[in-house]
């Protein structure tokens, strides 16, 4: 797939709507003056104004995140509130900006010709296959993994997944991972993966598709100060040696990778 390139510089993106779904928020926000994004890449976000925290207003790093969807120069994205950078994102509102950089990376690319996307999401890691599955339409079966109902919420913002919580409070009791093993034991021949979710997830995933010869294409996660490959903050080894997961990915084939669970990786 081709990289559809960012504007250079960061630009300011009005908030329309903050939606809370269980644990997580869907923020919206116009960009009109970018391009559209493609699955599976992903901005550099930032509050427009009072980005910081602390008595010294000390101030954050971007934060990258995948799109949840894309439509008419809008944009979504899916928002946990796990620390101080994505507790400010999540107090936004109606008529608040973000400062966003963006698109980035390269997303996903088709199934090959005669194989069907099986999705795999865990967690907040759901987004980028929400506009995947936007483009694929009917071709897509979707398995989503989430600790508890409150997470599982998220589920809603894709069609007709099977869902799979920690506890058991929704769907399957258990990993969403066991879902994918059970879907490769009927058709391992007959679909490519698509996966994005934290580390030991994506680890799983990486582990039993390589091991059945299945094509998986991984979205990966890692800390980034920049997001277009000036910091060399979110290097990643592989089979060929060290790259950088903002300008080489996030999504990786799971064939170029030895293991998912390295340094900086997950939240």
């Amino acid at each position: 797939m081709t990289r559809r390139p960012a504007p250079f510089g960061r630009r300011r993106a009005l908030v329309t709507e903050s939606e809370r779904h269980g644990a997580y928020f869907v923020i919206r926000c116009r960009d009109a003056d970018g391009p559209p994004p493609g699955p599976g890449q992903f901005y550099m976000l930032s509050a427009a104004e009072r980005w910081g925290g602390g008595q010294a207003e000390r101030p954050f790093l971007p934060r990258a995140f995948s799109v949840l969807r894309a439509d008419g120069g809008e944009l979504q994205f899916l928002i946990e509130d796990v620390g101080p950078g994505t507790n400010r994102l999540s107090e936004l509102g109606p008529g608040d900006e973000l400062a966003i950089v963006g698109p980035l990376g390269n997303g996903f690319t088709p199934p090959s010709e005669g194989r069907a996307a099986l999705l795999v999401g865990g967690g907040v890691g759901i987004a980028p296959l929400a506009i995947w599955q936007d483009a694929l339409g009917d071709r897509a079966t979707t398995l989503l993994g989430f600790r508890d109902a409150a997470h599982a919420a998220g589920a809603a913002l894709l069609a007709n997944p099977t869902v799979a919580t920690d506890d058991g409070s929704v769907g399957h009791h258990g990993l969403v991972t066991e879902l994918l093993e059970d879907e490769l034991d009927e058709r391992a021949d007959e679909i490519e993966v698509y996966a994005c979710g934290p580390p030991a997830m994506l680890e799983a995933v990486r582990a039993v598709s390589v091991a059945r010869s299945v094509p998986a294409q991984l979205a990966l996660e890692s800390g980034m100060a920049c997001g277009f490959g000036a910091c060399f903050g979110c290097v990643v080894p592989t089979t060929d040696g060290y790259i950088r997961l903002c300008v080489d990915g996030p999504v990786l084939q799971a064939s170029q990778l030895e293991s998912t669970l390295v340094a900086g990786a997950g939240h």
